[in-house]
């Protein structure tokens, strides 16, 4: 039997009631909701999305310290794993998918883990996010170590699945992160770094796909984003670490050689071919005149930076 969400009261008294989260208030701008026209639903819903911003903003103190965690653990042969259910998991699985073809790494480097497993993503699986244990068992089966970060997402903060997950990460001594869309009063002691985005209540009570799912996903993309900028993965804000792997990427690779080493169209692509894809090395190897395989080991020598190799005087 699942263990439903249990939620303590004023009076000590136990209850699954979630009335009191932020993410579950009535708004009161769209309690006539089904009597506004079409353009009137999508002004106030463009209103309301317009205010996410300002609350992600809000918390980039809390984000930048979660990054920085990040950046110390990927540097440390540790990895960044996104826990969550719904709405939450499918954006940690889907920042966590973009990271590779963006940035050319390892895709075990940043892991989504989403309640009810990869159906779930596709599909709305009914309990799957209801109990602690399947939380911690599936960082258990990723072989969490306390070189890694784990960012649970939970918008109202309740979710059993991300709790659970959050305590075993913090038993193992993983860096732990929470990001939620309410006060931090309530989450208080379930991980090292809480994010509060505090969206308030949603245009549709409780469908925090919207501002909410919103506020995560401009969370996520600067959380991965920044951590690989910091890890030498662009060069100003060209995505020089990508592999040329089709036809857009081979395109976009000529395109960033032939600016940086002001070279044709037509150089930089072969150049790319010659450098099997790897926008970096041809950009070494243009710049600095030297082999494939001697541009690769100078960017090893660098840490990947593109700009030390560039700007080093031997």
């Amino acid at each position: 039997m699942k263990k439903q969400v249990e939620v303590s009261t004023s009076s000590g008294e136990v209850s699954n009631r979630r009335g009191h989260l932020v993410t579950e208030r009535r708004n009161p701008r769209s309690e006539e909701l089904d009597r506004m026209s079409v353009i009137k639903v999508l002004e106030l819903i463009n209103d309301e999305d317009a205010a996410v911003p300002g609350a992600v903003r809000e918390a980039l103190p809390r984000i930048a310290k979660f990054v920085e965690h990040v950046v110390r653990s990927i540097r440390s042969h540790g990895r960044l794993i996104y826990v969550g259910a719904g709405t939450s998991g499918r954006l940690g699985v889907l920042d966590a998918s973009e990271c590779p073809p963006t940035f050319s790494v390892p895709p075990e480097l940043v892991r989504g883990v989403i309640a009810g497993g990869a159906p779930a993503l596709t599909r709305s699986i009914e309990g799957a996010e209801d109990s602690p244990e399947p939380g911690a068992d599936s960082l258990k089966e990723l072989g969490l170590s306390s070189k890694d970060c784990v960012l649970g997402i939970a918008t109202g903060a309740t979710t059993p699945f991300v709790l659970g997950a959050l305590a075993y990460a913090r038993k193992v001594g993983a860096t732990t992160g929470f990001l939620v869309c309410t006060g931090e009063d309530i989450v208080h002691g379930h991980a090292d770094v809480i994010i509060p985005v505090v969206v308030g209540p949603e245009v549709v009570t409780g469908s925090t796909r919207m501002k909410a799912g919103t506020a995560t996903k401009l969370v996520l993309n600067m959380i991965t984003t920044t951590a690989m900028v910091q890890i030498n993965k662009t060069y100003g804000n060209l995505m020089v670490d990508l592999k040329a792997l089709n036809a857009k990427l081979w395109d976009r690779g000529a395109r960033i050689i032939s600016e940086v080493a002001r070279l044709t169209y037509e150089d930089a692509l072969d150049l790319l071919k010659q450098a099997d894809g790897e926008v970096k090395t041809a950009l070494v190897m243009a710049q600095r005149g030297l082999s494939a395989d001697k541009s690769r080991s100078r960017l090893r020598d660098q840490d990947g930076s593109l700009r030390r190799v560039l700007e080093s005087g031997d």
